[in-house]
């Protein structure tokens, strides 16, 4: 299974959309390379460089790029052939499949032979042998992978626990009259929580629910469900019978809570931090916001392109 490290490079490559020769190569993996010409020749046999990728990893639907670089080649020629059916796939600068997607490219004195493969499918992951024709010939393997970023974002946050937090927490100072404005973060849930409840409890009735329709009023609760839940609690015009301990329960997570002081006009040293918590909590709405767009946008190119 693939852990953090290569995850976190598989993620970037994931948001930069990019595929540029060698950009998406993975250190590392196995790799073959015939032996060494006997001493006497080296100079003028063929030989590989062994710094040249021996793992390459794409995205779906975009370009791979596998790399060749051959020394001292002279008359030889290159072939790149697949490893699971033995299927030449390009002799030199010709394809010799019916599979337009791949080509061989070469640059004019350079040791470069590259096999692209346009619009990569996860079926063309595998083994590709690059072959100079030499006697006995001489090969060099690359393994290509091809990858999903859907089951990327997956695999990341599979093995994280799901968490709910109140921002702006552990304690908030409002004023009377003001509105407490609680909002509930919940992330790293392969799937939203069914449901999100919001209880209150104070010095005399204890922990409860909180209710919406009861005679006091002026409460309300709207939840976005997404990759990650928000949940917003509004109780108007506060009175000091309104602090208290407020917690956030949402169906797949452990609660979160904050604890709301109402101030009645007095405002002691130790709270006088207390009034920026709305603040706070109205600019990482704002950033929650943003990120949630900037992350539909995201997802909105990858279906497109």
């Amino acid at each position: 299974m693939v852990r953090a490290q290569p995850l976190a490079r598989l993620l970037l490559l994931c948001l930069t959309h990019l595929s540029p020769p060698g950009a998406c190569d993975v250190a590392g993996g196995a790799g073959s390379v015939n032996s060494l010409p006997a001493a006497g020749s080296a100079r003028l046999a063929p030989s590989f460089d062994a710094a040249t990728p021996k793992n390459v990893t794409a995205l779906v639907g975009k370009s791979a790029y596998l790399s060749c670089r051959v020394r001292n080649l002279g008359n030889r020629t290159v072939s790149w052939i697949r490893h699971r059916d033995l299927h030449i796939l390009t002799v030199g600068g010709y394809t010799y499949t019916s599979d337009q997607r791949f080509q061989a490219s070469h640059s004019p004195h350079t040791d470069d032979w590259t096999l692209q493969i346009k619009w990569a499918q996860q079926r063309d992951a595998g083994v590709y042998e690059c072959q100079v024709s030499t006697q006995p010939v001489r090969s060099f393997f690359v393994t290509l992978h091809v990858v999903d970023c859907d089951e990327i974002y997956q695999r990341m946050f599979s093995d994280a626990v799901p968490s709910a937090r109140i921002l702006g927490g552990p304690d908030l100072h409002v004023d009377m009259g003001s509105t407490i404005n609680l909002t509930c973060l919940i992330q790293f849930s392969p799937e939203p929580p069914a449901y999100v409840f919001w209880y209150h409890e104070d010095e005399v009735s204890g922990r409860k629910v909180i209710s919406y329709d009861s005679a006091r009023g002026g409460v309300s609760v709207v939840t976005e469900k997404g990759a990650a839940t928000t949940s917003y609690l509004l109780v108007q015009d506060a009175a000091p019978a309104d602090s208290g301990r407020y917690s956030c329960a949402p169906s797949n997570a452990d609660l979160a809570s904050v604890r709301v002081h109402v101030l009645n006009g007095e405002r002691p040293a130790a709270m006088q931090t207390g009034s920026a918590g709305l603040s706070d909590s109205s600019r990482a709405i704002a950033l929650l916001l943003v990120a949630s767009l900037l992350h539909a946008r995201l997802r909105s190119a990858l279906l497109a392109s």
